[in-house]
């Protein structure tokens, strides 16, 4: 990504006027994470942006491309992957923790750009959509990967259904997602992942909800943390 301040003409025989190209993208992410990918307008990014829409196009080409760009952004500082416990249940539970703190952040939009940003998008916008599917399925397929290496591990049932399981923390997640949009709080996503955890196969019910529950079931050191992801 480019760094600094980014000039453009404002028209013929005009003098440039220079702008911060990193804060002009930080507002578009915003705006994108708002309102999506089909409802934002190019007008809106540039009020937002504080920029008129020929220096949008000479920063950055398109609204496409700049869409592009906040994503990378987002996965840059906002994204995260399965972080590297010993196992996949302590890795799914840090997950889960990380994002019930994250999509409740007041800093930043609720939820997850990745699952809404393209939620109502219109035909011509399907690459759009396939990009941000090809994202989520990304995780998916991370949580079915350290699932099955338990399995083959034998720390989980050689039996157990890996796609299955993997598929329904992909919608626990997703699940979490809309709940912050919502408006539940950080304490109501971390009961959530609670709960969900309760699920994972071979524990204790009633002992997993109490571990998870209690300050020492939660993943305070960096070691147990989710790692920040760049897709």
């Amino acid at each position: 990504m480019s760094s600094g301040r980014t000039s453009a003409r404002t028209g013929p025989g005009r003098s440039r006027r220079s702008f911060d190209r990193d804060q002009a993208l930080a507002v578009a992410l915003r705006e994108f994470w708002i309102h999506g990918y089909d409802t934002t307008s190019v007008a809106s990014l540039t009020e937002a942006m504080g920029i008129k829409p020929p220096s949008l196009y000479a920063a950055f080409g398109d609204k496409r491309q700049l869409f592009d760009e906040a994503i990378q952004l987002y996965t840059r500082t906002y994204g995260a992957r399965l972080g590297p416990d010993s196992d996949a249940r302590s890795a799914v539970a840090a997950l889960l923790r990380h994002l019930a703190a994250d999509y409740t952040d007041p800093t930043h939009p609720p939820g997850c750009i990745i699952i809404t940003g393209a939620t109502n998008c219109a035909p011509g916008s399907k690459d759009v959509q396939d990009k941000l599917r090809a994202m989520r399925e990304e995780t998916k397929a991370s949580i079915v990967a350290r699932i099955r290496a338990d399995a083959d591990a034998g720390l989980l049932p050689a039996e157990v259904d890996a796609d299955g399981l993997g598929a329904f923390y992909a919608a626990v997640i997703q699940g979490m997602n809309q709940q912050a949009c919502d408006g539940a709080t950080r304490q109501t996503l971390e009961r959530v992942a609670d709960a969900a955890m309760a699920a994972w196969p071979g524990v204790s019910h009633r002992s997993d909800a109490a571990s998870l529950s209690s300050p020492a079931g939660r993943p305070p050191s960096p070691a147990g943390r989710p790692e920040r992801d760049g897709g």
